[in-house]
């Protein structure tokens, strides 16, 4: 039977609370929300906490809402903001997450089940640190970054410097993440593809992608990559050669190779590390097609 060791319960109502009680634990305590990573580490004992916080009443969390550029430590274009506590299933069906960028909605219909992701938030998923995850390798691929929040105030830090590695992240004693943000981009076009041995699996393999066009050719490309050994779960190689050529076949073909070079899966119960390198490249051309579609209905709707 999978029991997790004894821990400690306390419930916050503001994050200046939250932090106060994280400053006063150190890194005995774990904030908790949704739960659905930590607890079954925990029952595994690959977690032991000695206290959790429950920070599910605190206000000022769970929006949803375009910033302007700079505002709130952010950078100095236009972002999405999504508060920590923000659940799948609120991502999954959100206006301006969906008008922006359509690739959160694609991840979130095969994250999971619809229970986990009624309770399951993107500040846990981000925190989790499991290269298998699907919104971190989406918010990868569009170069977004995350708000971490300590009595010292804010900073914010780029996605792809976030996780150090497997389940660890930037993250210190006395801090808490508040908010991810996603830069907001036009002529652009973005999708995820992933392959999973069952509904609601951890991926095989799975990859996001952006395209930005200036016409015919490509002026921002993003690519995010989950589950297959990914550097910071990107392909920087791969995002270069797209940049300043056509969105076509060839262009595309010639990325999903670099990726299948790049990245260094781990053989498993999921898969040899061939087929992985395969999956890998084949769903990141597949992205990188759909982004290109994408992005000409996206460039249509503008001069309409």
């Amino acid at each position: 039977m999978q029991v997790p060791e004894t821990f400690d319960y306390e419930r916050v109502a503001t994050v200046e609370e939250a932090l106060q009680r994280l400053s006063h634990h150190g890194d005995e305590a774990r904030l908790i929300a949704g739960g659905h990573s930590l607890l079954p580490m925990m029952k595994l004992r690959l977690a032991l906490p000695e206290v959790l916080i429950d920070i599910n009443d605190v206000p000022g969390l769970d929006h949803v809402r375009v910033v302007a550029g700079g505002e709130g430590g952010g950078g100095g274009e236009d972002e999405i903001a999504i508060g920590a506590l923000v659940r799948h299933a609120a991502i999954l069906t959100d206006p301006i997450l969906g008008e922006h960028w359509p690739i959160f909605a694609d991840a979130e219909r095969k994250i999971a089940d619809p229970l986990v992701r009624n309770r399951g938030t993107i500040g846990g998923s981000v925190c989790q640190a499991d290269p298998a995850e699907d919104l971190s390798a989406v918010i990868t691929a569009l170069r977004g970054s995350v708000v971490v929040q300590s009595a010292d105030g804010r900073r914010t830090v780029p996605i792809r410097e976030f996780h150090t590695g497997p389940w660890e992240t930037v993250v210190g004693d006395g801090e808490m993440v508040v908010e991810v943000r996603v830069p907001i981009r036009t002529s652009v076009g973005s999708a995820y593809e992933k392959v999973e041995r069952r509904v609601g699996d951890w991926a095989v393999a799975a990859a996001g992608t952006f395209l930005r066009m200036d016409g015919n050719t490509i002026a921002e490309a993003g690519i995010g990559l989950a589950a297959v050994g990914a550097t910071h779960m990107t392909c920087p190689e791969a995002e270069e050669s797209l940049v300043g050529g056509p969105a076509d076949a060839d262009a595309f073909a010639t990325a999903a190779g670099i990726v299948s070079a790049a990245v260094d899966p781990t053989a498993d119960q999921r898969g040899p590390v061939d087929y992985k390198r395969h999956l890998a490249g084949e769903l990141t051309r597949r992205a990188l097609a759909r982004s290109a579609d994408r992005a000409r209905d996206d460039s249509l709707r503008e001069d309409a």
